[in-house]
């Protein structure tokens, strides 16, 4: 395939597959395995499903968060539970016994834990259609400020910085342009930045919507596209890339990870310091049972949702099982969090997964959505969610009885869904005020389509410079879209995909290739980590 071997000339660089090779946990390691410190026994958790474990796994939480980090342990049983669980320290884990020995339960949902959650941009819709959980894993300030706003009807805005924020916390000025694909940058003033430093990108809108248009692979129909229309668009600007610095020296630093997107003088690219991310923070273990129903109207969810990352970065969810409700896992503005043999299963939902308001460079990995026959997944049920410049992310060895590959609009890009076997029966949504489902570099590789529907898995018509290749059983497609772009987007289509570990998996290969070449290059490894 001529496809992938133009990919092994230019990994950073190539016009229609995104680098996701760091995608996951600290940049794609291994998830770590604390040694328990906190049993929520000792603070007075029964386990029988009959009492009110909540105070006490609450408060094994916050002594662990007080304590500088620690796994908090939750023994086998059923855990009746009657308010929000938050994980709201950094190095906090909260391990269950196994997805088949420890449940959590809830009885009713957050709208009646916390109160009517109003969508920013007005309506009656449900905010809790798409954020909040009843594990929410989340910085305290921040939760604090979400949690005033709800009560005060003014839900926040959702994103890595507040309001206003940027102009605060400003570290540097990018001052030389730089290609997607490059890790050293210059800038105006090192004096505010130092090795293994967290920090964010901030590209703003240039003229004309030049970063959008680039966003969207620079192609001819971008420029035609009406931008300035889409006011749920613009709001999610400007485009923030968290990141950490490897090296300070002479002007210069040195990045954990290549670039994304270029920088252009016109974009005024800067670095400001992250608000209050959590870091370290992982859930595992355990079965989330929550009520069974079917859903009636679209985004007037109540809030039965599973877990919550909000500006987590270098976090986890592993072996955890989510059963019933409304949401399963939801990222919103999350960086580098490993989702792995992650189970969605029951009646009706939302969303099995969501990733929103830019969340960049998470690995959803060895997943299923069980959904499927007598119990099927209902016409609002969205399946792999990924939207709002949301980019680098990963949903790789998965198995879906039900749903679709939901670009939700709002420009996402660079994302890839590979080795998925997919009963291809959900619905893509999105308002059209958020512009279009997809950003440059969206990759379908080695997809098996169960039930012939096209739609969401051959995007050689939708999505600019992306690659739909060895998508199969893809026969039928009964709903087509309208395109969002005119003219020749140069997406590719190809039958099928090489031979090996390459042909399975997109982004176990290019980890392989990753490591391969570190070890042939490890004098100057800065092409990859």
């Amino acid at each position: 395939m001529d496809t992938w071997q133009e990919f092994l000339a230019d990994p950073l660089r190539h016009p229609a597959i995104p680098y996701v090779a760091l995608a996951g946990y600290r940049l794609g390691r291994d998830i770590p395995q604390p040694a328990p410190c906190f049993d929520v026994t000792d603070y007075g958790a029964h386990g029988d499903g009959r009492h009110d474990d909540t105070a006490a796994i609450n408060a094994a939480v916050f002594a662990a968060g007080r304590a500088g980090g620690g796994c908090v342990v939750i023994p086998s049983g059923r855990y009746v539970l009657s308010d929000v669980i938050r994980v709201c320290h950094d190095d906090v884990v909260l391990r269950g016994a196994g997805s088949g020995l420890t449940i959590l339960t809830w009885r009713r949902p957050l709208q009646d834990l916390l109160g009517v959650n109003k969508s920013r941009f007005g309506g009656d819709s449900s905010a809790w259609s798409w954020s909040g959980g009843l594990i929410w894993v989340c910085g305290a300030a921040r939760l604090r400020r979400v949690l005033a706003g709800i009560s005060a009807g003014d839900w926040p805005r959702e994103g890595w910085l507040d309001r206003g924020e940027a102009a605060q916390h400003h570290l540097a000025a990018v001052s030389a342009p730089a290609r997607r694909g490059d890790s050293v940058l210059t800038v105006d003033s090192t004096r505010c930045l130092r090795p293994e430093q967290r920090v964010i990108l901030l590209w703003s809108a240039g003229e004309r919507h030049s970063l959008l248009r680039h966003i969207a692979g620079d192609i001819e129909g971008a420029h035609s596209y009406p931008w300035g229309e889409k006011r749920k668009l613009l709001s999610y600007l400007p485009y923030a890339w968290p990141v950490q610095i490897e090296r300070v020296e002479d002007g210069h630093i040195l990045l954990r990870q290549p670039l994304p997107l270029d920088i252009r003088e016109e974009w005024r690219v800067r670095l400001v310091t992250p608000d209050d991310p959590i870091t370290g923070a992982g859930v595992e273990g355990m079965t989330i049972s929550l009520p069974q129903g079917r859903m009636e109207r679209h985004l007037q969810d109540r809030g039965y949702n599973g877990i919550a990352f909000q500006c987590a970065w270098d976090c986890w969810c592993s072996d955890v099982v989510f059963d019933g409700g409304e949401n399963g896992l939801i990222l919103v503005s999350s960086k580098s969090v490993t989702a792995r043999e992650v189970t969605v299963s029951g009646v009706n939902r939302h969303h099995s997964f969501a990733c929103r308001e830019q969340s960049h460079d998470n690995l959803f990995t060895r997943f299923r959505i069980l959904l499927g026959d007598e119990a099927c997944s209902g016409p609002f049920h969205h399946g792999i969610n990924v939207e709002a410049l949301s980019s680098g992310n990963v949903w790789s060895k998965g198995r879906m009885a039900a749903g679709t590959f939901d670009s939700h609009r709002g420009l996402p890009f660079g994302n890839v869904r590979t080795d998925i076997d997919v009963c291809n029966d959900g619905w893509m949504s999105g308002s059209g005020d958020a512009g279009p489902r997809y950003g440059a570099r969206f990759a379908h590789w080695n997809i098996t389509v169960t039930n012939g529907r096209a739609k969401g898995m051959k995007i050689d018509n939708m999505a600019p410079r992306s690659l739909t290749a060895g998508v199969s059983g893809a026969d039928a497609d009964t709903s087509p879209e309208d395109p969002d772009y005119s003219g020749d987007i140069s997406a590719l289509l190809e039958p099928s995909c090489p031979d090996g570990l390459a042909g399975r998996d997109l982004h176990a290969a290019q980890c392989q290739l990753t490591i391969d070449r570190n070890a042939e290059n490890h004098e100057n490894p800065v092409r990859f980590r």
